[in-house]
């Protein structure tokens, strides 16, 4: 199978076609693609799915795709790798709510649940078709600081994409009631500060007993409080062996684990093998399937 590769951080596609030019291939990066005209069928992990005119979907690293141009389509492809989520990452403060980095993690959770168009909100598809004109305009008149705007335009659509997400989740996370899903937005928005992940202080926030905190979060979740922390890091953990080239002892000291023996411990409970195994084992996905 085809395993395709992205050579620079960020690239941006913009194609007219009668025929797909790539047959069923592998990603290694991360990607939309925007469906300016056209209809046909998409392929991705098994799914097969139509897609039309201001469709916008998220391919993952790992997943596995092609397009079957039914009507001539014009596709804009927006990709990016593990290298611009870093330099990305670089520019932000953990601490202001919300930022791109913890859009981007909300997205990896979540995303692999929603196969085919990841626009739920009619209000959201105007602006988002504006955002994409704008882009093809930067694209095709290469003006000075185009690169630059056309990034800047990319993190308000992942912006609008989190928020589609959010919407589209199962109904059990839908049903959460607002102190709940108030606190799980918290938590990820303070995974890089450990002192305002203590109990104690989550309850401070919310106004709860911090003897029954624990005990109320379970019952609207299903996990403990330190579970669903606990859990969340680890996914985070995942990511950074998955997608970055970040050392143990970075990852570490950015998700406030006490050092790489508890790093270890931890993930080998939670995924059954080392992070270092886990590394090893994700980034060779790749290679055996070009191999194949």
């Amino acid at each position: 199978m085809l395993v395709q590769h992205l050579y620079q951080p960020f690239d941006i596609h913009y194609l007219e076609c009668d025929v797909c030019p790539v047959n069923e291939h592998r990603l290694t990066f991360f990607e939309f693609i925007y469906i300016v005209k056209g209809t046909g069928i998409q392929h991705v992990n098994g799914n097969t799915l139509p897609y039309y005119p201001d469709n916008l979907f998220l391919l993952m690293p790992d997943d596995v795709h092609h397009f079957e141009v039914g009507a001539t389509t014009t596709f804009l492809f927006i990709r990016f790798n593990d290298v611009y989520l870093e330099s990305q990452k670089a520019m932000n403060v953990y601490d202001l709510p919300g930022d791109w980095v913890r859009k981007m993690e909300y997205i990896f959770q979540h995303a692999s649940h929603m196969p085919g168009c990841i626009m739920r909100e009619p209000s959201d598809k105007p602006l988002l078709k504006t955002l994409i004109d704008a882009i093809i305009r930067e694209y095709v008149n290469q003006k000075v600081f185009h690169r630059e705007i056309v990034q800047q335009l990319v993190n308000t659509i992942i912006a609008i994409v989190t928020r589609n997400i959010a919407v589209a989740l199962p109904e059990s996370t839908v049903a959460q009631s607002a102190p709940s899903r108030d606190m799980i937005s918290y938590i990820q928005q303070n995974i890089y500060f450990p002192d305002k992940l203590k109990a104690g202080h989550i309850a401070a926030q919310f106004n709860i007993s911090a003897n029954y905190i624990s005990e109320y979060f379970k019952s609207q979740t299903g996990e403990t409080l330190q579970q669903f922390i606990i859990n969340y890091k680890l996914k985070l953990v995942e990511n950074r062996l998955q997608f970055s080239e970040m050392r143990m002892s970075e990852i570490v000291a950015e998700l406030g684990f006490t050092d790489e023996s508890h790093l270890n411990r931890s993930f080998k409970k939670h995924k059954g093998i080392s992070p270092s195994e886990f590394r090893k084992k994700t980034k060779s996905l790749p290679q055996i399937m070009a191999d194949n």
